[in-house]
């Protein structure tokens, strides 16, 4: 008799009442990582503006798996489970969750561990696939979004008050539309021009800039675009 033997029938006992066995369990965490790291690249292929977190992105791939597993400890043991329910209880996780839209994101990834934790793996498929879907479209056609802009232009006027013809002339070459979003200053020390700008070119951008640099009405010129974005 091999001295593991009475480790490794305690082991194998532990997966008597998970329907599949052993098997099933490598099966439902292979599901759930494949499963996450989908939703983990609808976040990043849609995500917009200047809160982007890549380790929020990395917990996105990682969550369904832990969900998942957590529905395995409780799979038929409610004594386990009422247990874990009170850890989570005294258990405080203080990172504050910045966009609603990232709270989407978390609440898809935990219902998609529930599904696969407990073996629902066409529910889980057909609900990731959904809504990634969903997403995609709603980053497509920019949903929600009131103007449609995707530069925005900063600049000193030293010309003569009233409507800078000049600079109206350049933005149009440039630009399909451009809305004077503020104006501040006076006539002495110029004026502080702020534009919303849709671009005919968004890659051409610079050539404005360079072209708004040369004149000597101009000062301080800077156009931020919409897609840039700061990875944390």
């Amino acid at each position: 008799m091999n001295a593991l033997d009475p480790l490794t029938r305690q082991f194998t006992a532990e997966w008597a009442g998970t329907p599949g066995g052993i098997e099933s369990v490598w099966l439902v965490l292979l599901m759930a990582f494949c499963l996450g790291q989908l939703i983990s690249w609808v976040y990043m292929w849609t995500h917009a503006g200047l809160s982007y977190s890549r380790t929020f992105t990395v917990s996105l791939v990682v969550l369904p798996t832990i969900v998942s597993l957590v529905m395995l400890v409780m799979l038929d043991n409610i004594v386990v489970a009422f247990g874990l329910f009170a850890v989570f209880a005294v258990v405080r996780f203080r990172n504050i969750v910045k966009d609603t839209r990232d709270t989407s994101f978390v609440l898809w990834a935990i219902v998609t561990g529930i599904a696969t934790g407990t073996t629902r793996f066409s529910l889980a498929v057909i609900g990731c696939i959904a809504l990634a879907l969903i997403y995609i479209y709603l980053a497509r056609v920019a949903f929600g979004t009131r103007g449609k802009f995707d530069a925005l232009l900063s600049l000193r006027w030293l010309g003569p008050p009233g409507t800078p013809s000049p600079l109206d002339d350049m933005l149009s070459r440039h630009a399909v539309r451009a809305v004077l979003a503020s104006r501040r200053g006076d006539e002495s020390e110029g004026f502080n021009l702020t534009y919303h700008l849709l671009m005919r070119d968004p890659e051409r951008t610079g050539e404005l800039l360079d072209e708004l640099q040369r004149s000597e009405a101009v000062s301080d010129a800077s156009i931020y675009r919409r897609e840039d974005e700061s990875e944390v």
